[in-house]
């Protein structure tokens, strides 16, 4: 009797075991990691890096400024300092800060200091900003990297993330949005409309000219 009342107690013993361990590989497998870029337009962005494994979401927006709640029609005006960024959520046991950082540069022209592509002026200078010492020596040593890999001088700065201020409802998830815009050739989606901003803005072309195959995005 005793043997089998210390047999059921140490089967309970492994039974809570095993939930605790179970438990904790969850919770470590639902813990997310922010990145915070700018690349130019942030409806592209967010486009290219919500395609990626591991990215659970992006989430347009501005950084960089120092107006607090500014609005869109504020930032693309200027003056408030903020740059149009994307806010990337990631599970890192699926892809890496590094790897995410090293897609962002090959998916920008980063030699360019007054804009991206069709879109110039200060907000959609490109960025990335860190939230601390150790995410800045990462993002500088990438930046590194992919300047020797270009072979030409990288004018990307990194800066602290002082505040994230998301975007207007309306320009989340723009590019897949299926609800109509007035255009010049009459009513078209939201996303009809991305692809034509998009290919008429030579984005893809330029970052073909400037990366060849290393470019993770072009054609998105």
């Amino acid at each position: 009797m005793i043997a089998l009342r210390e047999l059921k107690t140490l089967s309970l013993a492994l039974l809570i075991g095993f939930a605790v361990l179970l438990k904790c590989g969850e919770a470590r497998a639902g813990q997310t990691e922010t990145l915070v870029v700018a690349g130019g337009c942030f409806w592209c962005v967010e486009a290219n890096f919500e395609k990626v494994r591991g990215v659970t979401e992006a989430v347009s927006g501005f950084a960089g400024g120092k107006v607090p709640n500014p609005t869109y029609k504020q930032v693309v005006r200027g003056g408030t300092g903020h740059y149009e960024v994307v806010q990337i959520q990631f599970d890192p046991a699926q892809v890496s800060r590094e790897t995410l950082l090293s897609m962002f540069f090959r998916s920008i022209d980063p030699t360019d200091p007054g804009g991206q592509f069709c879109d110039r002026g200060d907000a959609y200078r490109t960025a990335i900003f860190a939230s601390n010492p150790q995410e800045e020596r990462l993002a500088e040593q990438v930046r590194a990297e992919a300047q020797t890999a270009l072979g030409q001088e990288i004018v990307t700065p990194v800066l602290p993330l002082d505040a994230f201020y998301p975007a207007e409802e309306y320009h989340q998830d723009y590019y897949k949005k299926d609800d109509l815009i007035p255009s010049r050739f009459g009513p078209i989606s939201k996303e009809k409309a991305y692809k034509r901003y998009r290919a008429a803005c030579s984005r893809d072309q330029r970052v073909r000219e400037l990366w060849g195959d290393a470019a993770p995005f072009a054609g998105s």
